[in-house]
């Protein structure tokens, strides 16, 4: 009952009132006043955060996949991260591009419709100068672009768009096709300057050059797909079971692979000093017997049991024994 004024909150309230301490105008105005949230109709929220959060985790590994490639080709330290995740009308992203600029419009089969890919110039600047052979280094001063620097980097953007496939097949095969690269962002309108976007960021750091690497996602392209962006989806569709299929291809691509395989002869141990005055023509015993078997190592492991022979005037190993097997 605390609600419930006493009679002598009640003297004190109108003493208050007649000598003017209170004003009873401020006090209607602060009873009427009520929080209002802004909502701009221009940008209505088509993306919702669950949306946002899974694109993010699907760019995560994008970037990851990125950082390996990038580092491996360019031969040099190379670093991408996802910066932010938002969304906004496509001419708000379209008016922010200064000239000149790189913007690949991608095929985002089987989506229908087209994606953006914006690369800063400072970083396609330092990708050039890197894969002509110099140190990864930009420009001073902003220029246009030459054809053949436009050639290098469209080769570039096609093995990049490549690795888009495994981060997006978790909620649909994609197939991203390099349809043309703009430097003017008056000729890549490919959706209506209202229509509203996701815009991916991702910070790009080759070497001490930094810039930017930003994908825009028309809503229109990805509404088919929109309820699997969800994280709920996501996280039951990352750890999904792996078809037989896809294992027959691992073993493939495993059998395919190159091994170290060694057959040591033997090993001893001798001093510094025995070292120091080893001479042509000095014998050193090994502790393996000449009628023994050898060890043979696939990597640092020893799989098998061998002797030494000649096949075809080269130096052969005869497999004996199998020392481990996995399957057992």
């Amino acid at each position: 009952m605390g609600d419930i004024l006493s009679q002598n909150e009640i003297d004190d309230l109108l003493k208050a009132l007649n000598t003017g301490e209170l004003d009873i105008q401020e006090m209607q105005t602060n009873i009427q006043e009520k929080k209002i949230r802004i909502h701009d109709f221009k940008k209505p929220s088509k993306f919702a955060k669950e949306h946002i959060k899974t694109l993010y985790n699907i760019h995560e590994i994008y970037s990851r996949l990125l950082t390996n490639f990038l580092t491996g080709y360019l031969r040099t330290l190379v670093q991408v991260d996802v910066i932010e995740v938002q969304a906004l009308p496509y001419n708000e992203f379209s008016n922010s591009i200064s000239n000149p600029a790189v913007l690949a419009v991608v095929d985002f089969s089987p989506l229908n419709g087209s994606v953006v890919m914006e690369m800063s110039p400072t970083v396609a600047y330092a990708l050039i100068d890197r894969i002509l052979g110099g140190k990864g280094e930009t420009v001073e001063r902003l220029r246009g672009f030459t054809e053949i620097e436009i050639s290098i980097i469209e080769r570039i953007i096609i093995q990049i768009l490549n690795l888009m496939r495994e981060p997006w097949e978790t909620i649909v095969d994609v197939r991203p096709r390099l349809e043309k690269i703009e430097t003017n962002a008056q000729f890549a309108q490919i959706v209506s300057p209202t229509e509203i976007v996701s815009l991916v960021t991702l910070g790009v750091k080759i070497s001490a050059v930094e810039g930017f690497l930003n994908i825009c996602l028309p809503y229109m392209v990805l509404e088919p797909v929109i309820p699997k962006l969800s994280t709920r989806m996501w996280y039951s569709t990352e750890h999904r079971e792996i078809t037989a299929e896809a294992k027959a291809t691992i073993e493939k691509s495993i059998q395919r692979t190159m091994v170290p395989l060694k057959a040591v002869l033997g090993k001893t141990e001798i001093t510094v000093m025995d070292f120091l005055e080893l001479q042509v023509g000095d014998v050193i015993p090994l502790d393996s017997n000449i009628n023994g078997d050898i060890e043979v190592l696939v990597g640092d492991l020893q799989k098998f049991k061998g002797k030494p022979g000649v096949r075809k005037n080269k130096v052969a190993v005869k497999i004996t024994e199998v020392v481990r097997r996995e399957d057992e």
